[in-house]
Formats: C-alpha cells, sequence, structure tokens
C-alpha cells in the first residue's frame, strides 16, 4: 500500500505532502482541505497547486544539477 501511495504521490508532483512536511500537519488533512476549499471556491486553489508544483519542480531541478556538477 505505502508503494502505491509513493507512486501516486510523485506523479501528483507532491506538493500536499511538501506542505505536510513543512507544516507539521498529516498529508490526508491537506489534501481533504485542498478538495474542500476547490469545491467552495470554484476551482481556483488549482493555480496556487499548479504554482507550487512547478516551484518544487525547479527546486528538485537544480538540486539534481547542482549535485551532479559536484560529482564531476
Amino acid at each position: 500500500m505505502s508503494l502505491l501511495k509513493y507512486a501516486v504521490e510523485r506523479s501528483a508532483f507532491g506538493v500536499c505532502s511538501f506542505l505536510g512536511e513543512k507544516m507539521g500537519i498529516s498529508t490526508r488533512r491537506i489534501r481533504l482541505y485542498f478538495v474542500y476549499t476547490s469545491c467552495l471556491a470554484l476551482g481556483s486553489p488549482l493555480i496556487f497547486y499548479l504554482i507550487t508544483a512547478f516551484w518544487l519542480n525547479l527546486r528538485r531541478y537544480h538540486a539534481e544539477r547542482r549535485t551532479s556538477v559536484f560529482d564531476l
């Protein structure tokens, strides 16, 4: 089950798990809040989610690039 959860989280950009780790809240609760606010706000939190996903991918790219430069 944890392997499936990890695979889904990686394919879903890892935004909820990142926020959960930073704020000390369970990932499940953040996902529920995100779903509820998306329904109440007519999907506008999706913009926040996509911006955060883009930012996390940039951080991951730069971290990988930085370590590969030092490996040379």
